[in-house]
């Protein structure tokens, strides 16, 4: 197989598979989107909504409006940012909501910023695809939100969560998985996803400067000496575990690059462009010579994670294709290639989307969803996108 074919298996996969998949099983009548599609396919339509999914959702379907031009991508765009507009929104504080009841109706009220940057993402994809500016203002009012509620001027960076009327919050953690901890490399990630998409459509000088100051962040504080990133840190930017997550290596080592090519300084995409192989050669150590990624591992405790997530190998095909980009070395999108063969031969369910994971001994994990509160077209949807429209 070579890229042409790649891109050609990519736009079937995403015009035959995702894309309809969230179109008609998802689509709620009552409003929006149903809230979770389960393990084995069953739709629960009493399950939350959640606000992280529901931005996903707007970003997948105003970016294949936008590559595509066909309308029905635009109409469900629309769907998603009118639910992200009318319903997740808070109207008197600003921000959005965690996640909202079946009905629609505000569930969980806290700000957790990760969940913002998500929105400001999905809001500049849709006026990219469509030029509605009241997308783009809602953007920048979120934008605002982050910077005057999470940017720590003190110490740098951005804090993790706030209650719905931005006072400090106890429990900043994005799931029940994660550490309890002021500031993480996630969601400094998805700030500067987000924050690269909005600068892409709206060149304002304070937000370039964060954006620039993000990469910073990055360069000089999360990517570890081993070319790991660190995941959790206290206010002062001192780490608090040294667990290792491939899928983010490679995920952070070509979103980095883009962030710093849409800024446009030349000395700082060299600079990036260093890290990105530092990162992209880190996350070798979870590759398996199938084309597969391993999740995490932990070295304090010696334990590896080895299911097979599914975000975590659509980020490596488009890592790898970064990679060999960047470098010229053809390896890397052999390596893109592989992976891509190992999705479509274990990944793929036949009634619709991809499983959450494939575990070490090739068994389908069918406890996690197939769509739901994490479980999104966003990942998978964008490494066809991304591929399809510039390699």
């Amino acid at each position: 197989m070579d890229i042409k074919e790649l891109k050609c298996g990519l736009a079937r996969e995403l015009k035959g598979d995702i894309l309809p998949f969230w179109m008609e099983r998802m689509k709620d009548p009552s409003g929006g989107f149903y809230g979770r599609i389960d393990g084995t396919g069953k739709r629960d339509a009493d399950a939350p909504k959640g606000g992280i999914l529901n931005a996903r959702i707007l970003w997948t379907f105003a970016s294949a409006a936008r590559l595509f031009g066909e309308e029905p991508y635009f109409k469900t765009a629309a769907r998603a940012f009118s639910e992200i507009r009318d319903r997740f929104q808070d109207p008197e504080y600003g921000g959005i909501y965690w996640s909202l009841d079946a009905s629609g109706k505000p569930l969980e009220t806290k700000k957790q910023f990760y969940a913002i940057a998500f929105a400001i993402y999905a809001l500049a994809e849709y006026f990219r695809a469509c030029g509605d500016r009241e997308a783009l203002d809602l953007a920048i009012r979120f934008w605002c939100s982050i910077e005057d509620h999470s940017y720590d001027a003190l110490r740098d960076g951005y804090l993790e969560a706030a209650t719905r009327e931005w006072a400090p919050i106890a429990d900043m953690r994005l799931s029940e998985k994660d550490r309890n901890d002021a500031k993480t490399m996630n969601t400094h990630l998805h700030i500067l996803e987000g924050y690269t998409g909005l600068y892409r459509v709206w060149k304002d000088r304070t937000l370039g400067k964060r954006l620039e100051g993000l990469i910073r962040i990055f360069l000089d504080r999360i990517i570890r000496p081993d070319g790991h990133l660190g995941l959790f840190f206290d206010e002062d930017w001192n780490p608090t575990s040294e667990t290792v997550s491939y899928g983010h290596d490679i995920e952070a080592s070509w979103l980095l690059y883009e962030a710093a090519e849409v800024l446009g300084n030349k000395d700082l995409i060299e600079e990036v462009r260093a890290a990105t192989v530092r990162l992209s050669d880190a996350a070798l150590e979870g590759y398996r010579e199938d084309g597969s990624m391993v999740y995490e591992s932990d070295p304090v405790t010696g334990h590896t994670d080895t299911d097979r997530h599914w975000w975590v190998q659509a980020e490596t095909v488009v890592g790898c294709l970064n990679r060999a980009r960047i470098s010229g070395d053809g390896e890397w999108a052999e390596r893109a290639i592989r992976s891509w063969d190992f999705i479509r031969n274990h990944l793929l369910s036949p009634d619709g989307e991809w499983y959450w994971s494939v575990r070490e001994d090739g068994s389908l994990n069918l406890d996690e969803d197939r769509a739901g509160f994490w479980k999104c077209p966003y990942h998978n949807g964008r490494m066809c996108m991304e591929i399809i429209e510039y390699y």
